[in-house]
């Protein structure tokens, strides 16, 4: 299976297009994992459009978004288990928070936002992905989505782009 993992995309109800290398990047996909701040609702149909989504709510999203997909999530591949959360909050760093989150579930891996930082570690025998952002790099010197691979094993990697066009 192949999973597209991309998170922070604030875009607003304006947004017509996300940027073609994301696109690009993103066909062929099984599913795509998006860990929240959205922003607005109608970016959800320009992901939708390319395969189906899993995803939780941000810090910067409204209620409509929240009631659609939750806070906090427990997705199962086959023997593998995956947290999904934004990671926003007070005190602690946004992976330290993420992590903790799923203490008592003790995932394979946990996804996160929030920081709009790639990160990709094996923290305590859990592997913690943040894609960083493909639309909102702030102080990063590129744009970034995710690719999760999972079978026998899994493999995740980080892509980068300098375009949000």
């Amino acid at each position: 299976m192949r999973i597209g993992v991309i998170a922070d995309t604030h875009l607003s109800y304006r947004a017509q297009k996300l940027p073609d290398a994301l696109i690009a990047g993103l066909q062929g996909v099984d599913l795509i994992i998006h860990a929240g701040d959205w922003v607005s609702e109608h970016v959800i149909e320009l992901v939708e459009q390319i395969a189906p989504c899993e995803s939780v709510a941000g810090n910067n999203d409204g209620d409509d978004i929240v009631e659609r997909f939750g806070k906090k999530k427990l997705l199962t591949f086959g023997n593998f288990r995956i947290g999904l959360i934004h990671g926003d909050g007070l005190r602690k760093t946004t992976e330290e928070r993420a992590r903790e989150a799923f203490e008592a579930e003790r995932p394979d891996m946990v996804i996160f936002g929030h920081s709009h930082i790639p990160y990709l570690q094996n923290v305590q025998g859990t592997i913690m992905f943040n894609p960083g952002s493909p639309t909102d790099k702030r102080r990063q010197p590129r744009y970034s989505y995710g690719i999760l691979q999972l079978g026998e094993q899994w493999k995740a990697e980080h892509f980068f782009f300098d375009s949000k066009q």
